[in-house]
């Protein structure tokens, strides 16, 4: 880039967008020029706290800035996001990337056309846990994820699959190099008009298996995925952001020669995965290079979320008690 520091720009400053607003202050060669939002109580708050300029309208600010972070809601993702593609703006935009896989590929095709970097926030790829459990893995047989959140009254555009499933979507879908052979899943609402629990056993052309739940009325707080290869039990809890490695040492043998097990645990506690995110797309931009996740993988794993709510909706919504 010409210009000494990469200016950019925050659409939509809810819950989350306020998180991106943050890391870009904070970021060395990053000028934050102002963030927009229709809400204008919340879009002059958040001006102040951070010390940038308010817009009510984005397309007020899209001729002063290189780059921006698009955290609306779903619905509006799209008409949002070709205003920011068409003015030949770089994005970061937050998961899913739309409701509808063709305006997913129109996105993707206006990013292509004028080499833009369009990255899709889905951040569990930026966890330590995850990076490291990826460079472990050699050939998965079987993949379980668990995401289980405390009912909160944001996200709720969209069903349980789009809100949280997705993450690990996106994780399974990159390090399982095969394609989507099988669906098998259910859900049903609790609290909301959406599904708010789904469960879905994905079976892919080379024989791997994974078995996905997500539940946003949960208990208690749960992150994790678990992978099972031939070698190796890998464990990420990406809330914790530990990894745990029980692996085969066949140079240890038991009295009876039977070859014994190691177990490491590693914690990566001092690491911020929204930074790295933020960091990496602004890296992007400025060096020319494909974001971590592109908007190809964005797709990806809205096809398969779209093919999982379908079929939950042509299933049994409303779980009865046997009679």
């Amino acid at each position: 880039m010409k210009q000494d520091k990469l200016k950019v720009a925050v659409i939509g400053v809810g819950h989350l967008g306020e998180y991106h607003v943050q890391k870009y202050k904070g970021l060395p060669g990053v000028e934050l020029v102002g963030v927009a939002d229709v809400d204008g109580d919340r879009v002059n708050e958040i001006a102040q706290r951070y010390d940038t300029k308010a817009y009510g309208d984005h397309r007020d600010i899209l001729d002063r800035v290189d780059a921006v972070s698009l955290a609306v809601t779903t619905e509006m993702h799209f008409e949002v996001a070709k205003d920011i593609l068409q003015r030949g703006i770089h994005m970061l935009i937050e998961k899913p990337i739309t409701y509808d896989l063709r305006e997913a590929d129109t996105l993707i095709s206006m990013a292509r056309q004028q080499d833009l970097v369009l990255q899709v926030g889905l951040i569990e790829r930026f966890n330590p846990a995850i990076v490291k459990m990826e460079r472990m893995l050699n050939n998965p047989v079987f993949i379980e994820s668990h995401r289980m959140n405390l009912f909160t009254k944001r996200g709720l555009d969209v069903d349980v699959v789009l809100d949280l499933m997705i993450h690990d979507l996106d994780i399974i879908l990159h390090i399982v190099p095969s394609e989507v052979k099988e669906i098998h899943a259910v859900g049903m609402p609790v609290i909301t008009d959406k599904t708010d629990i789904a469960n879905v056993r994905l079976i892919f052309e080379n024989g791997t298996a994974a078995n996905l739940t997500a539940s946003r009325v949960s208990g208690k707080m749960l992150r994790k995925i678990r992978v099972f290869q031939p070698d190796a039990y890998i464990s990420a809890d990406c809330g914790k952001r530990q990894l745990t490695v029980i692996s085969l040492d066949s140079e240890k043998k038991d009295p009876d020669d039977f070859p014994q097990v190691s177990t490491s645990k590693e914690e990566y506690s001092e690491t911020d995965p929204l930074n790295d995110e933020i960091s990496s797309f602004i890296s992007a931009v400025a060096n020319g290079s494909d974001p971590v996740v592109t908007g190809e993988d964005g797709r990806n794993a809205l096809k398969v979320a779209l093919n999982i709510i379908g079929q939950i909706e042509r299933g049994c919504k409303n779980f009865r008690p046997a009679l």
